[in-house]
């Protein structure tokens, strides 16, 4: 296993942050300073920062129905509720994967396999994801709509076309695979109807669901497999 898979999965860190940790020099194998993150780690004693890594670790994927006003990060220095502290039996080191900014709420995942997180947050894999917006002012038009589908012009650029539907006049469910900050809301502004509410519904095949607010569930192999298999394609 190569020394940045190896501390990924020892929790560390997602794998392109645990190749930034090798080559800053935070590692030890054997005793002994180590900058090449390819290396290939069999038996070796691995040490970061001074401490002993255990080794790769029972790795665990959860979905969270994330509530308004907690934060998506494994700690906040506001003293602000994280979306990690809601899975408070978990001993592991979690990490949010595709944040939600505070007021936002619905299906978000927290992991310690870092190799996943990379594979389904990356821009080349184009993993989409799923919201409900509800907006002001306003019944939203097929106009409206269109503009979404054929992109909209961001003081950051254009952004890509997105799926978009109108499940109720001022409720649009809008599907994108990008992930630019504030994103959907930004769009909806643009439009003329900002965002009252807005809820992910889906991150990639993962659905979700009926989980109730602030609720959390461990993802089934079959689940996981799906998530693997449709950041690959």
């Amino acid at each position: 296993m190569r020394l940045a898979k190896y501390l990924a999965h020892s929790g560390v860190a997602s794998r392109r942050a645990a190749t930034e940790i090798v080559r800053s020099g935070r590692v030890r194998v054997d005793g002994k300073p180590e900058l090449d993150a390819a290396r290939q780690i069999t038996t070796e004693r691995v040490e970061l920062d001074g401490a002993v890594l255990e080794g790769p670790e029972e790795l665990v994927v959860y979905a969270l129905n994330k509530p308004a006003g907690v934060v998506s990060s494994a700690r906040d220095g506001h003293g602000r509720p994280t979306v990690v502290e809601l899975i408070a039996h978990e001993q592991r080191r979690l990490y949010p994967v595709g944040r939600l900014d505070a007021p936002t709420t619905g299906l978000i995942l927290l992991t310690n396999d870092g190799e996943l997180a990379n594979l389904l947050t990356h821009p080349r894999y184009e993993v989409p994801k799923t919201y409900r917006a509800r907006v002001e002012g306003g019944p939203v038009s097929r106009a409206s709509l269109a503009r979404l589908q054929r992109g909209i012009e961001l003081e950051d650029g254009p952004t890509a076309p997105a799926k978009a539907a109108l499940i109720a006049p001022n409720l649009i469910e809008i599907e994108i695979h990008e992930g630019r900050k504030r994103q959907i809301r930004r769009m909806c502004e643009a439009l003329g109807h900002p965002v009252s509410a807005l809820e992910r519904v889906r991150f990639g095949s993962l659905s979700l669901g009926k989980l109730p607010v602030g609720a959390h569930r461990v993802l089934s192999r079959a689940e996981l497999a799906e998530l693997r298999a449709q950041a690959r394609r």
